[in-house]
């Protein structure tokens, strides 16, 4: 070979891992896209959870404000520049591609199965699933995934950081769109999902091109002396 290939974003104990989880997560994507199609408001045990956690007060509303503008256009793109320009340095090259293409994608599918499924709120806004806890899941996952690479750590260790990271970054993202009565509860965990199972693909699709790049580079290189 002619150097050190960089690691894997989807290290063997992480595929091990995740690509269980992503095959659910789409499942659970799946399964709530066709219970809620075409629906405009919440169902029985979402109302009670909306009771619970929408119209919350000081401070807790400003919260939920500053926590759903990262997940607007301003403030998603200054997350994906700090991510980025972290990664940059460090010279994590295959993590800054995550970075933008995970979260990019994430958002992208979330879109797309909103005009899918049609579900509406607020007086006919699309909401599932939910873009922003796709997104915040999706940033999670693109940090957590690569440094869990980096620091060697094992079967156990390894998706438990990842997961922790992807379930504290849609939990946050989740409960302040429901807090703002932005999403239904559901909305938020179809967003938290369609991350869990775009990012990891898309973590693997990076490494096998990476791989292909590397041994045409590899058989491109002329031979060093004998």
């Amino acid at each position: 070979m002619t150097g050190r290939a960089a690691p894997a974003l989807l290290a063997s104990p992480l595929r091990a891992a995740f690509g269980p989880v992503a095959a659910l997560a789409a499942l659970v994507v799946a399964v709530l896209g066709f219970r809620y199609a075409g629906e405009n408001g919440p169902g029985e045990v979402e109302a009670r959870v909306r009771a619970e956690f929408e119209g919350v007060g000081s401070p807790w509303r400003q919260l939920a404000v500053a926590t759903d503008f990262l997940g607007e256009p301003a403030g998603a793109a200054a997350l994906i520049a700090a991510a980025v320009t972290g990664c940059l340095l460090l010279r994590w090259f295959r993590a800054a591609v995550l970075t933008v293409a995970g979260t990019g994608l994430a958002v992208g599918a979330t879109t797309l199965l909103k005009h899918l499924v049609g579900r509406t709120i607020n007086g006919g806004y699309l909401s599932y699933p939910s873009g922003h806890t796709a997104f915040a899941t999706a940033l999670a996952l693109a940090v957590a995934l690569p440094a869990a690479g980096r620091l060697g750590l094992g079967r156990t260790a390894g998706p438990l950081l990842v997961f922790a990271a992807a379930l504290a970054g849609g939990a946050a993202m989740g409960w302040a769109q429901v807090a703002l009565g932005a999403h239904y509860p559901t909305d938020a965990l179809g967003g938290w999902c369609t991350a869990l199972a775009v990012t990891p693909a898309t973590a693997l699709l990076i490494d096998r091109a990476a791989g292909r790049r590397a041994i045409r580079t590899d058989r491109a290189a002329p031979p060093g002396p004998r």
